[in-house]
């Protein structure tokens, strides 16, 4: 198992994940669709955790490329026994790639959409909170819409949200996971520049 978890960590991001292959992943959870929707939810809130705790910057993130990867092995026919201990595997090695990546340290968009009131610098906060306003308004209309409709609820409705929302733009998931992070990277990297700018 160790060495298909390998051949992931090299190729893991050329794939795209699609419907398909997205409930062929379920299936293999369960193949009841509700126990497996419940099985999926339990296994992403551990590796959510398990990113959070060795300090993945977006933990979330991982957890779809971790998904991403293991449901690229059984789309490709590949039989999993234990699907949780084979997902725990290849999110070992999502990890070191994220923590390898100095590009990973970047101003998360969830702490940017916070209110900053538990931070001890106020100030900086209303600045940060401020220059996220602005620089989310300064985005052209569809790139907005799409990053705040793909951010938007929590566990099961977060994972239907994004389905739905890939069916409307007519591409897979994949592929709404690397437009919404490209437009991520631009809303962080102004917030950044806005921020040190103290506007």
């Amino acid at each position: 198992m160790k060495g298909d978890t390998d051949k992931l960590a090299v190729s893991g991001s050329e794939w795209t994940l699609t419907e398909e292959a997205f409930a062929k992943f379920l299936a293999c959870l369960d193949p009841d669709k509700e126990r497996a929707g419940e099985a999926y939810e339990i296994i992403r809130l551990r590796l959510v955790k398990f990113f959070d705790w060795r300090g993945a910057d977006f933990p979330e993130e991982c957890v779809d490329e971790t998904f991403n990867r293991v449901a690229r092995k059984i789309d490709s026919g590949e039989t999993i026994r234990d699907i949780s201990t084979y997902c725990h595997g290849v999110a070992r090695l999502v990890l070191l790639e994220s923590l390898r990546r100095p590009e990973s340290k970047r101003l998360s968009l969830d702490e940017l959409s916070e209110s900053g009131t538990t931070s001890p610098e106020v100030g900086e906060a209303d600045i940060r909170r401020r220059c996220f306003e602005r620089c989310l308004s300064d985005l052209p209309a569809d790139s907005r819409l799409l990053i705040l409709q793909y951010y938007k609820d929590e566990r099961r409705d977060k994972i239907d949200n994004r389905a739905s929302l890939a069916r409307r733009l007519g591409i897979p998931i994949d592929a709404l996971r690397s437009r919404a992070q490209r437009v991520r990277n631009r809303l962080e990297k102004c917030v950044n520049v806005c921020t040190a700018r103290g506007e």
